[in-house]
């Protein structure tokens, strides 16, 4: 229990501690405001059932937090990054899909595994503080204009959320600040049920209670090697996630990496072997917790609970499904942004030299790739922005660094 359970407009609440369980079901509720959306985006863009994923992403999110024995917080929602490869083999049927996600996540436990192998020392290695900084950045500003594009579609809506959300976590006190986000959206939908934007069209048609749609994949080869690039990402918003989550608590949690990224590959795995598609950590909840400084891991098992619950009623998540793109786009312009100061604090806080060469001419060509989402066709694989911008920043940077000084000493 934090203090007395009551939250209070100072101080933060640690991934270990949690708030009355009043209060810790409603930052639950908060969070699930935040990863509904783009949980239900993903398999509605791609044909792969929507309860089947909500019902994944729930136990995903509740295997995260068991697989990294209650350290990191954090929800395991649908992945944006599978949007691209999935649409691209929806002709070859939704088990051919899902053959595609098991083996993303297949990749991503053994990677997850030879991390937790090789110890912090590689990862420190790999990803010192400017290299994790610059990919908590990329993450935040490459998923950016899913934000302004949803913002642009009503633009009122939009200003009226992001402005409540600043107001509430700016000028409000206790409560009003801690569920800033979740006050938000309420009142921007509210305002677009008022306005009459609301397409309630599938509401009538969705059944009260119904068992999730299930479906057996099937591996082919073709399929498979356009979603494995997918890989790059999740492993990539996993170590950014744990970073991030990092540099918010100012706990070091190198340690839990290699179990995140395990989790993150099981909970994708498990998806796709029953209908679902792929999971990772999702930036929203990161924004969320950036924005209330509520980092309690009890909040998200609530949240996974509630997830496997709507998942068996079609006609509640149709509801969620009604919340209008602008309300979304408000509220997301914000939490991606938060999610992108944490990568400009990480630098802050180890005292990043932005005017050293091997810092600004690699970090700053990485930044505009991932923003810039400079996509790449390579046979029938289609890499984006921020795999490009992650590589970019990981791979070469030490080889620059190394450059310098071999540069220097001569």
């Amino acid at each position: 229990m934090h203090g007395d359970g009551r939250a209070t407009a100072s101080g933060s609440v640690a991934p270990g501690e949690r708030l009355s369980w009043p209060l810790t079901v409603g930052f639950g509720a908060q969070h699930l405001a935040a990863m509904i959306g783009a949980t239900i985006l993903v398999p509605a863009a791609t044909g792969l059932p929507v309860t089947t994923t909500l019902l994944f992403s729930g136990i995903g999110t509740l295997l995260f937090l068991v697989v990294t024995r209650n350290r990191v917080p954090g929800y395991l929602g649908a992945s944006f990054a599978f949007i691209a490869p999935l649409a691209a083999v929806r002709g070859e049927g939704i088990p051919a899909q899902l053959g595609g996600v098991v083996a993303a996540g297949l990749l991503v436990v053994i990677i997850g595994i030879a991390v937790k192998a090789l110890g912090v020392r590689l990862l420190e290695s790999v990803m010192p503080p400017v290299v994790t900084g610059a990919v908590i950045l990329l993450i935040g500003l490459n998923l950016s204009h899913t934000a302004t594009v949803s913002f642009a579609q009503q633009p009122m809506l939009a200003v009226v959320t992001a402005g409540v959300v600043v107001v509430c976590g700016v000028v409000g006190r206790a409560m009003w600040f801690r569920f800033s986000v979740v006050i938000g959206i309420v009142v921007g939908w509210l305002l677009g049920a008022a306005l009459g934007v609301l397409d309630t069209r599938g509401i009538d048609r969705a059944a009260w209670f119904g068992l999730p749609e299930l479906h057996t994949p099937e591996l082919r080869p073709s399929v498979t090697l356009v979603v494995l690039p997918v890989v790059l990402v999740l492993v990539t918003e996993t170590v950014g996630h744990v970073k991030a989550v990092a540099a918010l608590t100012g706990g070091n949690l190198d340690g839990n990496v290699g179990d995140s990224i395990i989790a993150t590959g099981l909970s994708t795995t498990f998806a796709g072997l029953a209908g679902g598609a792929g999971t990772s950590t999702t930036s929203q909840n990161v924004g969320v917790m950036g924005a209330t400084r509520v980092y309690s891991t009890a909040s998200y098992a609530v949240t996974g609970l509630a997830a496997v619950l709507l998942s068996f009623s079609p006609k509640v998540v149709a509801v969620f499904g009604t919340v209008p793109p602008g309300v979304l786009g408000g509220a997301t312009v914000i939490l991606f942004g938060v999610l992108a100061l944490v990568g400009v604090r990480v630098w802050l806080d180890h005292r990043i030299d932005l005017t050293n060469p091997a810092n600004l001419l690699v970090v700053g060509t990485a930044v505009v790739v991932g923003v810039g989402d400079l996509t790449l066709e390579i046979g029938a694989l289609r890499i984006g922005g921020l795999v490009w911008g992650s590589l970019l920043v990981v791979v070469l940077y030490p080889v620059v660094r190394g450059l310098r000084v071999s540069g220097s000493r001569g």
